[in-house]
């Protein structure tokens, strides 16, 4: 998976959860045996649920967290958001209040979190969402957030592919004529003259076949042949 779409399967897993009444919140089940979570339960779930296995790396309660998040691509994104505003935020990023509390950023001014029980107590309500408020969707709110964490690992977007551009021909050489009284076109360097061309005529430089020391192969209009180079300047 691309990062963008580990982002999106963690966030859509908070997402549905939040909307489905079977999940509530417990600190005692709070792994979803009985269908609940509580925050960073079910933070450490939605991840796992996009390959990223935080749990395993020591994460068990919003105690341990960031070092887990740290060892698995995660960034410390404090200081380039605005936690008050929520200014700079993006989908998937995770939401963390040291020692109390994490929720996640859904986009769009809202978070997802387990919150709390029926009660409002950690423990002791029955199983499942039973306010429709116990696991939910809410607006952004700075809880206060202490710290912002955002995934950057696995690889980036996949961009589109596009035709590979052609090389631009370049633009073939060409020669002015500098001998006054003409220049004599060879068929081979030293060869039979073919023809004669006069002074400052344009010849054009045959990059198809070789040069054979100071003997240019050229062509002019139709012809092909070679002349000295002594009596060239290119332009």
């Amino acid at each position: 998976m691309t990062r963008q779409e580990t982002i999106e399967k963690a966030t859509d897993w908070m997402e549905k959860t939040a909307k489905d009444n079977d999940h509530g919140y417990d600190q005692i089940y709070r792994w979803g045996q009985k269908g609940d979570y509580d925050c960073s339960a079910a933070v450490i779930t939605a991840w796992k649920n996009a390959g990223i296995d935080l749990k395993e790396d020591g994460a068990t309660y919003t105690g341990n967290l960031v070092q887990a998040l740290l060892k698995n691509d995660f960034k410390d994104i404090t200081d380039d958001v605005n936690r008050s505003t929520g200014v700079g935020l993006k989908r998937g990023d995770i939401l963390f209040a040291k020692g109390h509390h994490v929720a996640m950023y859904c986009g769009g001014g809202l978070e997802v979190e387990a919150s709390i029980n029926e009660k409002g107590t950690a423990t002791g309500g029955k199983p499942g969402d039973q306010t429709g408020r116990e696991f939910l969707i809410r607006k952004y709110r700075n809880y206060p957030w202490t710290n912002v964490f955002r995934y950057e690992g696995g690889k980036s977007e996949s961009k589109p592919k596009t035709e590979d551009k052609k090389d631009e021909a370049k633009p073939a050489k060409k020669f002015k004529v500098t001998a006054k009284n003409g220049l004599n076109i060879r068929r081979t360097p030293k060869g039979k003259i073919i023809t004669a061309v006069g002074y400052e005529t344009v010849l054009t430089y045959d990059s198809k076949r070789k040069k054979q020391d100071y003997w240019y192969p050229i062509i002019y209009k139709d012809i092909k042949g070679y002349v000295s180079s002594k009596y060239l300047k290119e332009v």
